[in-house]
Formats: C-alpha cells, structure tokens, sequence
C-alpha cells in the first residue's frame, strides 16, 4: 500500500468516504505497487469493497466517534473495478504503482457507470486482486482456474457517508 501514512492518519480518525449519486472519487485513493511478480507475464489489476460487518452506523457528536445503529441493509450489487490499464505485463507493475484514482463510490443502486454501490453509514474494505492471466483464457468468467491473490490493507477501511460526520477527518 502507497501512501500508507496518509491512510493511517485517517485510520486513526476513523476514515469517511463520500458517496453521492452521481460518484465520487475515493480519497485517499487506493494505491499499491507489487513485488514478486513474473516480468514476462500478463496481469490483471482489480479492486472490489466488501462489508466489514452486518451492521450499521451513526455518528454520536458529543462523543466523537461511531456506534452500531442497528443491523445492515441488505447488500447492493458487488462490483469488481478492473483497473483500466489491464493487463500490465509483470515488468510493468515492478517498475510502477497501480493507482486506482478513477475509482467512484455512489449510492445509486440502478447506477450504469460500473461505479462501486455502496450503502451509507455502514462499513467497507477495499480489497485488490492481482490475476495471472493464462494466455489461452480472453475473459475473467472462471476465477478459480486462474492464479491469483488478494490484498487487504486493514488501515484503508471506511464508514460510507454522504457529508463527512467527523469534523476532524475534513481537516486531515
């Protein structure tokens, strides 16, 4: 994870990510560099966001922080964001950071924009995959015959929120 001070000065506020219905973009964005990959094959990059939990949130003011409201809304449709630049060949990604900077979070659940829906007041952890792709397969449709792995960044977990709740996290 790039960028990993940032993430945790917000980490320690309890990070907020804005969703409208229209999208916004992440921030702070998602951005990662990988080691150990094989400079002569092909890779796909991408990103999804998972619940952390079935439950949802309010802000509490006098208190400063985040307290359960009750159980979850039901689930919105999971979207996979495959980076725009897939497939980078594996030299490619040890040379240079994958950024995720076009990534939007909106709320609309009838979106068509390939946006990431999101339900406010509850929480979310973004999680990027990295795909070996196999010469011989031209599509994503089988994930389990493909090599692949999964990277979760505990410190980039946020609370979906439509106007920041925590003053402090606007001034970061």
């Amino acid at each position: 994870l790039e960028t990993k001070e940032l993430w945790d000065k917000f980490h320690e506020l309890g990070t907020e990510m804005i969703i409208t219905k229209s999208g916004r973009r992440m921030f702070p964005t998602i951005r990662v560099s990988f080691s150990g990959v094989d400079p002569e094959a092909k890779y796909i990059v991408l990103m999804d966001i998972v619940p952390v939990d079935n439950k949802r949130y309010r802000y509490a003011y006098h208190r400063s922080s985040w307290l359960v409201a009750g159980k979850a809304d039901p689930p919105l449709p999971a979207r996979l964001y495959v980076h725009p630049d897939s497939p980078f060949t594996g030299e490619q990604l040890l040379k240079q950071m994958v950024s995720f900077e076009k990534v939007k979070l909106t709320n609309n659940e009838l979106d068509q924009h390939g946006h990431i829906i999101l339900n406010s007041m509850h929480k979310y952890q973004p999680r990027v995959h990295i795909i070996k792709k196999k010469d011989h397969t031209a599509s994503l449709l089988n994930l389990k015959s493909e090599e692949f792995r999964t990277f979760i960044f505990p410190e980039t977990v946020f609370t979906a929120v439509t106007a920041y709740q925590n003053q402090l996290v606007s001034t970061i």
